[in-house]
């Protein structure tokens, strides 16, 4: 929307008749067509991209918040000088540059035929300007993303149209985030002191790394050289649902990405580092005939397309999931449960990331809005003793499967680290990016960000453990004597959960709830498992984790994206099955859709029509 360009264009430059008025505040001029690479620059064949980054941020860090120079217009006389009365605005204690540079292919298939095929291309910086001191800058308390501004970069390695990009943004952004610095000296003066007086952004050693990039991995090359095969393969996935009438919808999705990613920083940060997905995700829904809608999702992930399942297995499973639709749509609905329950080494994945994971990230112990479940804690039991939970970012695979979590520098250019975050029960630590806390100053490697979003606090691959594994036959066992113990007829198995979220500001119940998928009755008289549908796990946290009696010997993996106030990004959890004492459960909210009136199409009906 032109409205909208304009109003970006005030914070920083107005572009009038080709000329250009540089407010105060801007940084002054065009860059030169060609600029020079810094000496750290010339020491390695490095980039066009990264040379131009470089440049124009050492430029910026020594233009910006200088006393106003001559405006760079025709009309001026050659003898003006800068108003004497103007008052000389603050210089940026820090900048950064990052930019993913990315390249990526979308391959969908719905019973049998291909839906949609995109191939993108994509450079996206992330400008970020702070204002002030680490103490107390722009970003302080709810202003975290005045520092932040994103633009789009020119695909090709065009010296001129990548400064002039980033020298964009660049004004723009020191004008948010004077502002934004503004609001901050004035609200100030007027709060009460607050609980966490801890500075905005932590000092940090610089780390010079540049990751090689292997040659058939380079943004801009072909993705997938392989096409015709992958999408007869999407294709036979999705055609296996035609043998299933009652499953009205499919979809089997495949993306590929290649991407790297560029930091730059004032502190003297420079980091390169590629990154590699390869995901196929097969969904399938279903509709009991009391309306309620059901749903099936399998995921299958790596580093590169060649290191996907094969046919054979992604078929076999496929088809166990049609068969498992068709079974949850005549199950009968569970009652409301509050007792004794195992969740499978996935679902115990998924929990531990909602219930535990989130409330561990660093910058919900900081702020008047964030609930601090555990800020206090630190030190204290949380769990019991038998386990262990730990975030290991450099872990690329587990048992011989990629981690979806894995990185090797975090999204504000800190090398990834593994942070013990629970032992033995015990709370240690929180996982930390730049923005410290009362109890914790730096950063260990947990930054993290999608592009045009702030990094916070993220989890990588979050990895329980523990000492008291036994048996999934015992497990079984120690379930029904559970159960009896408290005078239930049967405990549940939870086998697949899809997703959950968990609440962690004051403003709401600090609750967690999460989506089961398949979920059994147990029976202690012998009787054999019971399929139902129609749950909901719900509870709080401290009680939810204190009730863990036992674990499986047998850890299994979640992968899958995470999203939150930084962005979605990929993480990973890794997590044997666990036996709680106390599990709660409740009726989630069911559709009222009847399921389709009218039979879908056989094959030699559909050909009859052709004719």
């Amino acid at each position: 929307m032109i409205q909208r360009w304009l109003a970006g264009l005030s914070l920083g430059a107005l572009l009038v008749g080709g000329n250009v008025a540089v407010h105060a505040s801007g940084l002054p001029g065009p860059p030169a067509p060609k600029a020079e690479p810094t000496p750290a620059a010339k020491s390695k064949p490095d980039s066009i991209l990264l040379q131009v980054m470089e440049a124009e941020l050492a430029r910026a860090m020594s233009s910006l918040g200088s006393p106003t120079p001559p405006p760079a217009r025709v009309d001026v006389k050659a003898d003006a000088k800068p108003d004497p009365k103007a008052q000389p605005q603050p210089r940026p204690y820090f900048m950064s540059y990052a930019v993913s540079d990315s390249n990526s292919v979308s391959l969908s298939a719905q019973f049998g035929a291909i839906s949609a095929d995109t191939e993108t291309r994509r450079r996206t910086a992330d400008v970020q300007v702070r204002l002030g001191s680490e103490a107390e800058d722009n970003t302080h308390g709810t202003h975290r993303n005045s520092a932040l501004t994103t633009v789009g970069l020119p695909l090709s390695d065009d010296r001129e149209a990548l400064a002039r990009s980033l020298w964009f943004a660049t004004n723009r952004g020191y004008g948010r985030a004077l502002d934004s610095f503004l609001q901050v000296k004035t609200e100030q003066q007027v709060r009460a002191k607050e609980e966490d007086t801890s500075a905005d952004f932590s000092k940090e050693t610089a780390t010079s790394a540049l990751v090689p990039i292997d040659p058939k991995f380079v943004p801009g090359t072909p993705l997938m050289k392989d096409k015709a095969e992958w999408q007869n393969r999407i294709r036979e996935l999705s055609g296996l649902f035609k043998q299933f009438p009652n499953v009205f919808y499919n979809t089997v999705n495949l993306q590929a990405s290649d991407e790297v990613d560029y930091f730059v920083s004032s502190d003297g940060a420079r980091v390169s580092t590629p990154n590699h997905v390869a995901r196929l995700v097969v969904v399938g829904r279903t509709r009991a005939a009391d309306g309620m809608e059901l749903y099936r999702i399998e995921t299958f992930e790596s580093d590169e397309l060649g290191r996907l399942p094969d046919q054979k297995t992604l078929v076999e499973k496929t088809i166990a999931m049609a068969k498992n639709l068709e079974q949850l749509r005549i199950a009968p609905i569970t009652e409301p449960f509050s007792g004794p329950a195992i969740l499978s080494g996935r679902a115990s994945a998924v929990f531990f990331h909602e219930v535990l994971g989130h409330r561990l990230e660093g910058q919900r112990q900081k702020g008047d809005l964030e609930g601090q479940t555990f800020t206090k804690l630190l030190n204290k039991p949380i769990m019991p003793s038998f386990i262990s939970v730990a975030d290991d970012p450099t872990r690329a695979t587990f048992e011989g499967t990629a981690l979806s979590g894995h990185y090797v520098y975090d999204d504000e250019g800190q090398a990834a680290r593994k942070v013990d975050l629970v032992k033995d029960g015990v709370l240690e630590t929180f996982l930390m990016s730049r923005l410290p806390i009362a109890s914790f100053s730096n950063s260990n490697g947990h930054g993290r960000s999608e592009s045009g979003h702030m990094p916070t606090g993220r989890q990588g691959n979050l990895i329980v453990s523990s000492s008291k594994a036994v048996s999934e036959t015992e497990l079984r066992e120690m379930l029904k004597a559970e159960a009896k113990k408290q005078g239930k007829p049967y405990g549940l198995f939870f086998e697949d959960i899809s997703s959950g979220f968990a609440v962690t500001n004051r403003g709401r119940p600090q609750a967690f709830s999460v989506t089961p998928l398949v979920v059994y009755r147990v029976y202690v008289d012998g009787r054999s498992d019971e399929l139902v549908r129609g749950v909901s796990i719900v509870g709080t946290p401290q009680t939810a984790l204190a009730s863990i009696v036992a674990t499986g010997n047998r850890q299994d993996i979640f992968n899958g994206i995470c999203g939150a106030e930084s962005g979605n990004i990929p993480v990973s959890a890794v997590a044997p099955a666990m036996l709680f004492s106390n599990i709660e459960t409740e009726r989630p909210q069911s559709g009222t859709t009847r399921p389709p009136i009218v039979p879908p199409p056989t094959e030699s009906a559909t050909r009859e029509v052709s004719r």
